[in-house]
């Protein structure tokens, strides 16, 4: 049977405990189980999340003839984007993956990013989906939707007092 070798490098890691630096609120009340570290915190819990879904900031314009929806989708490329649109309404859907696995001389990278974004909009007024129209620039989407029945803008000076 092969003796193991003792290494004369230290392999102990040095572990910093987040939990010390946090104010804790439940300490005090005796419930180790409920701190930050304990069985029904954060970590706990982490394992049973599901990846975050983010609502993509939205504004939607009324420019009398058309809707224009502009959504930020930042590192979503354009074929992963989906755009719904029927006559109410707009849904707008994108994911995003990335991976970086890389070996060089003295040091392993390997890092994996994902993101999901999603948003739904309704139209104050009927619109034609059919003549929809979208593009991406600089990771903002602009979709631009005719209404069916196209609306005068009509504006009023208001005096400031």
């Amino acid at each position: 049977m092969p003796q193991k070798r003792k290494s004369k490098r230290n392999t102990e890691l040095a572990v910093r405990r987040n939990e010390e630096n946090l104010p804790s609120f439940n300490r005090p009340f005796g419930w180790p189980g409920l701190s930050p570290g304990g069985w029904l915190g954060p970590r706990w819990w982490r394992s049973f999340e599901f990846p975050e879904t983010r609502r993509a900031f939205a504004d939607l314009i009324d420019t009398g003839k058309e809707y224009r929806v502009h959504a930020e989708v930042p590192g979503i490329p354009k074929e992963k984007l989906n755009i719904s649109v029927n006559s109410r309404g707009i849904k707008i859907e994108g994911e995003a993956e990335k991976t970086i696995d890389e070996e060089n001389e003295g040091y392993v990278h390997k890092e994996r990013t994902w993101s999901k974004v999603r948003r739904e909009l309704a139209f104050p007024e009927e619109v034609i989906p059919e003549k929809a129209d979208a593009q991406v620039k600089d990771g903002v989407l602009e979709v631009i939707v005719p209404k069916k029945n196209p609306t005068e803008m009509k504006t009023h000076k208001v005096t400031v007092r």
